[in-house]
């Protein structure tokens, strides 16, 4: 629930303060994104799914993240998403977190 909760923050936040810390950029997709997901996380842990939605968003974070650091691949990223290195390594740390959560909670 905690990942859900900091996803619908920074989706948020997203909307009024870009780039967030001056550091990691965004635009209005990757709030609404956040905003979903993080959504979908706070429904899924009142259902009892956290582990699953701690496995899936740590899968899909590691792939923006690492996605993110590949040339080519990063233009596209950042010119659709406003994604920039900074969130690149921030999203590979998430995913690994996230991973950690999900594989090292016990229901």
């Amino acid at each position: 629930m905690v990942i859900g909760a900091v996803l619908v923050l920074l989706g948020l936040v997203g909307f009024v303060n870009n780039p967030i810390l001056g550091l990691f950029g965004v635009n209005a997709a990757q709030n609404i994104l956040h905003l979903v997901g993080g959504g979908l996380g706070i429904w899924l842990a009142t259902k009892g799914s956290g582990k699953a939605f701690n496995m899936w968003a740590g899968v899909v974070a590691l792939v923006v993240g690492v996605l993110g650091l590949v040339p080519g691949v990063s233009g596209l990223l950042a010119s659709i998403f406003g994604i920039n290195a900074a969130i690149s390594y921030l999203h590979i740390a998430v995913g690994i977190v996230s991973l950690g959560v999900a594989y090292g909670v016990k229901e």
